[in-house]
C-alpha cells in the first residue's frame, strides 16, 4: 500500500490544493498551566524527518498540536490542552476520518490500511482524545470535535483494545487525574504519541506501532506536577493480527524522552517526582487506578 517515498533529508511541506477547508491555528497552549509548559523539541536523530509547515514542525490544530513523523507517516508526538470545567459532551455522529488537506497526502496513513470490514482487525484510535479536546464555547468546542479526526492524530489500535481492561485504565488516564487530584483550575496538559521501534511489523506497507506513550501536567495546589505511562504492546503481524498481551507502566519523563528521541522543557522533567526502579522489567505494570502515583 505504502506510497513512494521522498528522500529528502530537510522536508519542506508545501500546501497542497484543496477544495476543503484548512484547519484552525490555534494549536496546543504552552501558557494554559500556571507554570508554561512548551512542547517537546525533536532530537538530533529525527529532527530531519519531521514534516513542516511554513518552516515549522509543530502543526496546529484547534486545542492541539503535533510533529509528523515523514517516514513512519504517524505523529511523533501530540500535545493538548482540557479545560475541565468547560468540557462539552459532543456528538461524533456526520464526522469523518480525514487527511489534512495541508500535508502531502503521502505522508499520512489514510483509511487504505483500515479496509477489509472484519478481517482487518486494526482501528483507528485517537491520541489526543476526542472527549479531552471538546471545551470552550460552543463552535470551538464544535471545530475541536472535527478535528480530531484527522488522520495526524490517529494510530492504529487492535479491535480489542478498548475492551481490555488494562486498556481501560490507559482511556482513563486522563479522568483519572481529574478525580483523584485537586487539580488547579481543573486543567491539564497532556502529551503522547507511538514509540517508533525498528523491529516494528509490517502491514499492507505500514509499521505498527506496538507501544505508546502518555504524559499529564498539572498543577496541584501551585505546584506543577508531570505524570508519565507508558503501554506496551505486542503486535504480531501480518500472519495474524492478535494483542498477545500490553501493558501500562507508570515511569518517568526522562524514559519517555529516551524512547520517543524527543525532549521536554525543564520545566516538564523537573516536576516529575516519581521514584521507580532503574530497570523497567523490575515493575510492577498498573492494575488499577489506585496504583497510580499522583504525588
Amino acid at each position: 500500500m505504502a506510497a513512494e517515498r521522498r528522500t529528502s533529508a530537510s522536508p519542506t511541506l508545501d500546501r497542497p490544493a484543496t477544495a476543503g477547508p484548512e484547519p484552525p491555528t490555534a494549536g496546543y497552549d504552552p501558557g494554559f498551566l500556571a507554570v508554561p509548559v512548551g512542547t517537546p523539541s525533536l532530537d538530533p536523530s529525527i529532527k530531519d524527518t519531521a514534516v513542516r509547515l511554513d518552516g515549522s514542525e509543530v502543526l496546529p490544530y484547534t486545542h492541539f498540536s503535533l510533529a509528523l513523523s515523514k517516514p513512519r507517516r504517524f505523529a511523533i508526538w501530540v500535545a493538548w490542552n482540557i479545560d475541565g470545567g468547560a468540557l462539552k459532551k459532543l456528538s461524533r455522529a456526520g464526522l469523518d476520518f480525514v487527511t489534512d488537506p495541508r500535508v502531502p497526502a503521502e505522508d499520512q496513513v489514510d483509511n487504505d490500511l483500515y479496509k477489509g470490514g472484519s478481517a482487518n482487525r486494526l482501528d483507528r484510535g485517537h491520541i489526543a482524545r476526542r472527549a479531552d479536546l471538546c471545551w470552550g464555547p460552543l463552535p470551538e468546542a464544535q471545530r475541536a470535535n472535527k478535528d480530531s479526526f484527522f488522520y495526524t492524530n490517529i494510530t492504529p489500535q487492535m479491535d480489542d483494545f478498548n475492551q481490555s481492561r488494562r486498556n481501560g485504565l490507559w482511556g482513563r488516564l486522563e479522568d483519572a487525574v481529574f478525580e483523584d487530584v485537586d487539580v488547579d483550575d481543573l486543567k491539564v496538559s497532556v502529551f503522547g504519541g507511538p514509540v517508533f521501534q525498528e523491529d516494528d511489523r509490517v502491514f499492507r506497507g505500514v509499521q505498527i506501532p506496538r507501544a505508546f506513550w502518555k504524559i499529564i501536567a498539572f498543577m496541584d495546589q501551585g505546584t506543577c506536577k508531570a505524570k508519565a505511562f507508558l503501554l506496551a504492546q505486542n503486535l504480531v503481524l501480518p500472519e495474524s493480527l492478535d494483542l498477545d498481551e500490553f501493558r501500562v507502566f507508570q515511569v518517568k519523563v526522562t524514559e519517555i524522552q529516551k524512547e520517543a528521541h524527543i525532549s521536554f522543557p525543564a520545566a516538564m522533567t523537573d516536576a516529575d517526582t516519581l521514584v521507580v526502579p532503574q530497570s523497567l522489567g523490575e515493575r510492577q505494570p498498573l492494575e488499577s487506578q489506585a496504583d497510580i502515583d499522583w504525588g
